[in-house]
């Protein structure tokens, strides 16, 4: 049996799992359990959409359920330094700068915590993997475009 990998996640992106697992188990499951009794109310199963509805709802949280209870299980908070020059680690945030000038931030965060929308870049992504461990001042380059890292600040 092959050893399970351990997933590296921040300490507030643990916590936003940890949420939502507790929500799934402790309030959906009793909601779905209320619409499947309610389906089930409504007579004949053989035709009755609302609980076949209600069995793939039902169905899909219980998946989430334990998708994430293997994360938690599996997870590994990412600890930093906070010394002023300390490199780039999960849950910094790097303030770049471009060629022309103009300024970024990206979070760097573990891969079930990425969202492009935020500017949380998976530290397993190609420009992930290019700000880890960098420090004030670097530079990185990512295809054409090249970064300077301004300053880092960890959350």
């Amino acid at each position: 049996m092959s050893e399970r990998k351990p997933i590296n996640l921040t300490a507030k992106g643990l916590e936003k799992l940890k949420e939502e697992l507790r929500y799934l188990k402790d309030e959906k499951r009793q909601e779905l359990t209320e619409y499947m009794g309610a389906a089930l109310a409504d007579g004949d199963l053989r035709e009755n959409a609302a609980y076949d509805e209600a069995r793939m709802l039902q169905s899909a949280n219980e998946a989430r359920i334990a998708d994430l209870e293997e994360v938690v299980a599996r997870a590994v908070v990412v600890e930093h330094a906070n010394e002023a020059d300390a490199p780039a680690t999960l849950g910094a945030s790097l303030h770049v700068e471009d060629e022309s000038g103009s300024r970024h931030v990206f979070h760097l965060v573990g891969s079930l915590e990425a969202d492009v929308l935020e500017n949380r870049i998976s530290d397993e992504s190609p420009l992930g993997q290019q700000l880890l461990g960098r420090r004030a001042g670097d530079e990185v380059a990512l295809g054409s475009r090249r970064f300077r890292v301004v300053s880092i600040l960890f959350e």
